[in-house]
């Protein structure tokens, strides 16, 4: 996501190097949106992959609706609209199937059933291989895996937000769905990248407020909340992003977590995070940072 908006400017250069340096490394799934950058996440991802997209995963995500200015204008799971969706995706992606289609956001307006069972239908008909769900809830879920198979669910998940091990968490491992942690950093913070908003780029969303949790009092509170990670970081002589993805790596076999590098020098760090054990203790102390089940401070959800 970071690679073609949110996160201040991108630079396509450097982010198809860090795609290509990802592939050389062995990395195998790579998520986008079609959202991402309003199109241009997919383009850039089919770029970088280019002769070797046979080699990976490709996961992409539906429902969130942008008009021609990116402004946020609602979310459309619609029989309909998901298959205009898949049919846009796979033109940008220039790929005959997508490897993950996801649901961004369950709409309001259409059971989910509805939604799922159009998916399926583009399941059936080979344009996409698995099925996937993004921020649903428990009961959301075992509705949609009556429907069709849900290979994976899409979740924010970290050191300082783990509502999902209440009910989202336990689910996925009863259907043997992965977990996909999404901002598994907590968009950076828990990886030190920046300690207040004016370290940021203007055209950066976190600077601007769009993340609630990382302006004025809860970012002050929740850089807290972090400074226990970072303790154990340098105590291992490590970055913190390893420490916060080793933790998720040995929470459960169902999590993946897939953090947003954009640079090589970030990809590195975070892939070293696989050799990287916590020991018990280690483990002990993390379970003080925000306690099992809880949040950081403030509003999780990006405001629109």
């Amino acid at each position: 996501m970071g690679m073609s908006e949110f996160y201040g400017e991108g630079d396509r250069e450097q982010s198809i190097r860090t795609i290509r340096r990802a592939l050389e490394l062995g990395v195998t799934l790579f998520d986008t949106a079609d959202m991402y950058g309003q199109g241009e996440n997919e383009r850039l991802l089919a770029e970088a992959l280019g002769a070797d997209r046979d080699r990976v995963v490709v996961a992409t995500k539906f429902g969130m609706v942008r008009d021609e200015a990116g402004s946020f204008t609602g979310v459309d799971g619609s029989p309909e609209y998901a298959r205009r969706a898949c049919e846009a995706s796979l033109s940008r992606l220039g790929t005959e199937t997508i490897d993950l289609l996801q649901l961004h956001r369950v709409d309001p307006r259409t059971p989910i059933e509805e939604t799922v069972g159009a998916m399926r239908e583009l399941v059936e008909a080979g344009k996409v291989r698995l099925l996937g769900l993004s921020e649903v809830s428990a009961e959301e879920l075992r509705r949609a895996a009556a429907t069709a198979p849900i290979a994976s669910v899409q979740s924010e998940y970290s050191l300082l937000e783990r509502a999902i091990e209440a009910e989202v968490l336990p689910e996925c491992e009863r259907l043997g769905a992965a977990c996909l942690a999404f901002a598994p950093l907590m968009r950076g913070l828990i990886a030190r990248r920046f300690s207040s908003a004016e370290e940021l780029d203007p055209s950066d969303t976190r600077r601007r407020g769009r993340y609630p949790r990382l302006a004025g009092e809860a970012l002050d509170a929740n850089l807290e909340l972090a400074h226990l990670i970072w303790e154990i970081a340098d105590g291992r002589g490590v970055p913190p992003s390893q420490v916060a993805l080793a933790w998720l790596l040995q929470r459960s076999p169902a999590v993946i977590p897939i953090p947003g590098a954009k640079t090589v020098e970030h990809l590195e760090q975070n892939l070293a995070a696989l050799e990287l054990e916590l020991d018990a203790g280690e483990l002990e102390r993390l379970e003080g940072v925000v306690g099992a089940g809880g949040s950081a401070v403030g509003r999780r959800e990006p405001k629109r």
